[in-house]
């Protein structure tokens, strides 16, 4: 047995089969040009490939063994990183209770299929900066490929926890990136309205005030681009599909007009007066509610809390009120689709239809600020509003059909996430994967051992 396993031609036919079910997999049949190179690594040996090593001597000396291990450990990483599995870390509050801060994930990429990445020259292990660097770009763009998935072992379900690369973050401000460009952008235009309408200046068109904000921004800020692959990676849940109309009343969400299922440990923000004295921390920490979240000025408390959190918290002695802190309808906020023509906030919003491949919608003026950006940033189009008609690719459109799946994500913790709300529909390409289990959870507020959240440890995530 041991003679066969290290016969050149066995080795050669493991590697043979394993390269040909990845050419299929991908299905870039021009990789078949690469099998010749397999053959000459195994069998024919003409070209001296592991140029580190010193050729036809048997005992390596431990230098060339150990540069021998890592680039196999990094080639191996890479390709199972890549196509397979990934490790990642919740670094914010907007999926809490349901994921923690402090949790580390494996976000399984077979799941619904590995991307093949936009720019595959990049450094190992980085994501879009040179380790030990804030501007420097881990990746060349000298070679850009299209998007493709391969194929998986599912379709993203509704109330999945999903894993995407940041649709707002095609543009960034270099060193000032959160909040997000276009963010910046909408403060900055209405700053300069607001200027004109206290002067008492005549009041110009928003996209004039855009114009201005954008000249300003690039004449004195760092503004760069990132592909799609090399975005920030975000984690919310999936709460609407491809087709699906949603809305929120008082932060209720329905979809396609009914409730939606109670999934996870959803949370808003709450008021809570005592009567003068102090809630006990002990108690707080026995709900797990971390100390970051509260904030408290004498008798008055600010946190989120899940409903039966809220119900255990107004049940003790010294609480005498609680209020859920919901935008009311008619509150103006910088919410999607960031237009007029809707007055939505964060608790109150829709019906929205979900954008759907091959789904045809109407274009007005009106209806344009839902769908501009699909359109125009992620699918491709070139987008104009000339004398209040809609041109794309130079062509008047009085419809659009979309290319692509869109979907809807949420953050659990829904006064304290940036998610859908804030920056609209996550297209298929931007997807990555689906948050599998936690293999770690660590809580800063504890020390040595107690920092272990033993409870969480090798959990899966529904």
């Amino acid at each position: 047995m041991a003679n066969i396993l290290r016969n050149k031609w066995f080795k050669f036919s493991v590697a043979l089969i394993v390269a040909l079910l990845m050419i299929i997999w991908i299905g870039n049949y021009w990789l078949l040009f690469g099998l010749p190179i397999l053959f000459d690594v195994y069998i024919s040996k003409k070209v001296h490939w592991a140029f580190w090593k010193k050729r036809g001597v048997k005992k390596q000396s431990t230098a060339v063994e150990w540069i021998d291990a890592i680039i196999f450990a990094v080639v191996a990483a890479t390709i199972i990183r890549m196509f397979f599995i990934e490790a990642y870390t919740i670094p914010t509050s907007s999926m809490e209770k349901s994921l923690l801060v402090g949790d580390y994930l494996f976000v399984s990429k077979v799941a619904y299929g590995p991307k093949v990445p936009n720019t595959p020259l990049s450094f190992p292990f980085a994501h879009h900066t040179m380790p030990g660097t804030t501007k420097t770009k881990s990746y060349l763009e000298w070679i850009n490929w299209p998007y493709k998935r391969l194929a998986g072992l599912n379709e993203i379900k509704r109330n999945d926890v999903v894993v995407f690369n940041f649709p707002a973050g095609d543009t960034i401000v270099v060193g000032r990136e959160n909040p997000d460009y276009y963010s910046q952008l909408r403060s900055a235009t209405a700053t300069l309205k607001e200027n004109d309408m206290r002067k008492g200046r005549t009041i110009q068109p928003d996209k004039a005030y855009e114009r201005v904000a954008r000249k300003y921004f690039a004449q004195n800020l760092e503004i760069d681009s990132r592909p799609v692959d090399k975005r920030e990676n975000y984690i919310k849940r999936c709460v609407a599909m491809p087709g699906d109309t949603i809305s929120s009343i008082d932060g209720q969400l329905y979809i396609n007009g009914k409730a939606q299922e109670k999934v996870g440990e959803v949370q808003f923000n709450y008021e809570v007066r005592t009567n003068g004295t102090l809630i006990n921390p002990r108690k707080l920490e026995d709900m797990n509610i971390s100390r970051d979240e509260i904030s408290h000025s004498g008798s008055v408390y600010h946190m989120p809390l899940s409903k039966e959190k809220a119900d255990k918290i107004g049940k003790l002695g010294n609480v005498s009120s609680m209020v859920k802190m919901v935008h009311g309808v008619g509150t103006s906020e910088d919410v999607f689709p960031f237009s007029d023509h809707y007055n939505w906030n964060r608790d109150n919003f829709g019906p929205l239809v979900i954008p759907q491949k091959g789904m045809t919608v109407d274009l007005t003026l009106e209806t344009l600020p839902l769908y501009e950006r699909a359109i125009n940033a992620f699918e491709g189009n070139d987008l104009a509003v000339k004398d209040s008609t809609i041109y794309i690719n130079g062509e008047p459109a009085v419809s659009y059909t979309f290319e692509m799946d869109y979907y809807w994500m949420m953050g659990d913790n829904r006064h304290r996430s940036a998610d859908s709300r804030y920056w609209g529909y996550v297209p298929e390409d931007h997807v990555v994967g689906k948050a599998s289990f936690i293999w770690l959870s660590l809580d800063k507020d504890q020390s040595g051992f107690s920092k272990i959240r033993w409870n969480r440890i090798f959990k899966w995530i529904h």
